[in-house]
Formats: structure tokens, sequence, C-alpha cells
């Protein structure tokens, strides 16, 4: 069996992964001179270049593009299988997911997973974009996308959004809307998509990835069209309009998760009237091939239970 420099393999790996010499220096705790030696005799043996440099940055060719994307599975095995059989494959975990279902539906459930699986440790990834599927990125992931044959999926939630303000909010709008002679009631009745251009709305760009895109849908839902002239407050990230909302601005768009907490269900009132399906789906996803992997299948039957708990899903 004719190998390679052992040693430079896990050096290379660091370094095709980080973009920088420094980086993975730091990481494996050796000199960027070490690291340099092994990239150049790794370099040697395989009798190709694997890296562009310019300056302090490196870039792969696509010989090492091929090369890494080789090595840096076979790594894993190596290291999957020595846990293994050391009894540590369950004791680190490594979730990517979306930063806002992070914050506002993940962590506040921590304490209880951290409870009943002390023996897991899980490691959070937060991604503002849908993640790559990749064991280099993490174990496991949380995901908008079925687009990768080599994964399986389980359904977490279907987004909906629906209007919201904070509870000072709403008992002006019902002054304005005429209706604080009557006490209010559970069955309130609903404000019209008419009603509700009469209020400043908190659009969030990045759900339909144009202008006031959101409102539009939720107009749409109904067959109407939003009025001409409704004052429209523009943000990049749901987080920032429901804050908006929050210190009395307007009427935001959010969906289930990002008021899953109880302070967060008692800081808005949910408006009486409709909401609208966007299309995205939320599944917990994993390598078909880890099936087996006990840490993973825990993970995954305790974010089911949880989203059916929370109400983000059906059993």
């Amino acid at each position: 069996m004719r190998l390679p420099p052992l040693k430079a393999l896990p050096v290379f790996e660091a370094a095709a992964r980080l973009n920088s010499f420094s980086a993975a220096s730091e990481e494996l705790a050796i000199t960027q001179s070490a690291v340099s030696h092994q990239i150049k005799q790794l370099e040697t043996y395989l009798g190709e270049r694997l890296f562009w440099r310019s300056g302090r940055r490196v870039t792969l060719t696509d010989e090492g593009r091929q090369y890494f994307d080789a090595i840096g599975s076979a790594l894993l095995q190596i290291e999957r299988a020595s846990e293994q059989l050391l009894g540590h494959e369950e004791s680190r975990l490594r979730l990517s997911v979306f930063s806002s279902f992070a914050v506002r539906w993940l962590v506040p459930r921590l304490p209880d997973w951290q409870r009943l699986h002390p023996q897991i440790d899980l490691a959070l990834e937060m991604s503002s974009e849908n993640p790559v599927l990749s064991d280099r990125v993490a174990d496991c992931f949380i995901t908008i996308h079925r687009d990768s044959r080599a994964y399986s999926y389980d359904l977490l939630y279907e987004e909906r959004l629906f209007p919201v303000c904070s509870q000072d909010y709403w008992q002006r709008m019902r002054r304005e809307l005429g209706r604080d002679a009557e006490p209010e009631r559970r069955d309130e009745q609903p404000v019209s998509p008419g009603e509700m251009a009469g209020f400043p709305l908190l659009s969030t760009h990045s759900i339909f990835d144009r202008p006031a895109g959101d409102w539009e849908a939720w107009y749409s839902a109904v067959s109407e069209l939003m009025p001409t002239g409704t004052r429209v407050q523009h943000f990049s990230h749901m987080l920032l309009a429901l804050e908006a909302a929050r210190f009395h601005q307007g009427i935001a768009l959010t969906n289930d998760y990002m008021l899953s907490t109880r302070k967060d269900s008692e800081d808005f009132v949910r408006l009486p009237t409709h909401s609208v399906v966007t299309g995205d789906k939320f599944y917990f996803a994993w390598k078909t091939s880890r099936r087996r992997e006990r840490g993973i299948q825990t993970l995954r039957r305790w974010l089911v239970d949880e989203a059916i708990r929370g109400g983000l899903r059906g059993e």
C-alpha cells in the first residue's frame, strides 16, 4: 500500500477548510512554517499544486478541491471509527441551523435537552443562509431544502406568516377602528385587509427577496392587492421587524417559532385575521449512511417531539 505523508493530511484538510495557513497553524497548534512544509511535502508527493497563494490568503486549485473532498470524508471516517471504539461516538454532535430558528426556538429549549441527554455535547453552528449539507460543516442540519439524495429528512415545520403587534399598539388599533366601546373578546371580529392598510406595516425583505413581498403575499392570499399609499417600513430580517413591532411601531408578519416562548407570546398580540403559507418547510436532515448513529437519532426524536409539543407540526 502506497500512502502519502500521513502527517500532512490533517494539515492540508485544515488549511483547505479555513482557506488560511495561519488559521490552520492556530487550530493545529503548530507553526505556520510547519504548515507550509507539510503542504509542500504533500504537493511534491502528488506532483500537483494544491493551493494558489496570494499574500496571506490561499485558495484551492481544481486538483486541490478534488483532493480535499476525498480526504475530508476519509479523515472524518477515521475519526468516527476511533471515537466508536473509544466509546465516545455519542459525546459530540454538531448541528447547523438558521440563526433565527436557533435563537428564538432552539436555544430556549436546550436546558431540557441537556437535562435529558447530558452525555451528548450538542454544538450549534449558526448559519444566516440555508446550510451546505456536508460532513465538514456539521453532523446534522435544520434546512429548508431537500435537494441532496445522500440525506434523509424529517419535517419540523411548514412556515406560515401572521400579523402581530404589541399589546399597546393593539389597544390603539381598537380605538382607531372604533372597537374600544366594547370589551375585547376571544372571538374578536376579524381585522380586514383594508383596515390593516391604515396602519404602518413592517416588512421583512429576506422572506420573499423583494420589498414588501411578505405583505403582498399576505394580501394575495385573499385575492387582494396591497392598497396604494400603504405605509411600509422595510427591514432586512424578521428579528428586526419583530423588535420594531415590540416597540409599538406598527404591524409585523411573523411565524410560529419566532413567538415560541412565553415572554414573546405575552409581549405580542396575534391579530384576528388570516395567515399566509410561505412554502418554506423546515427539515431535520442527516446523512443516510449515518442513520444508525444513536446520537443523531436521539436528537432527531427530541426535535420532532419538541416541534409537536410546541405546535410547529402535527403528530
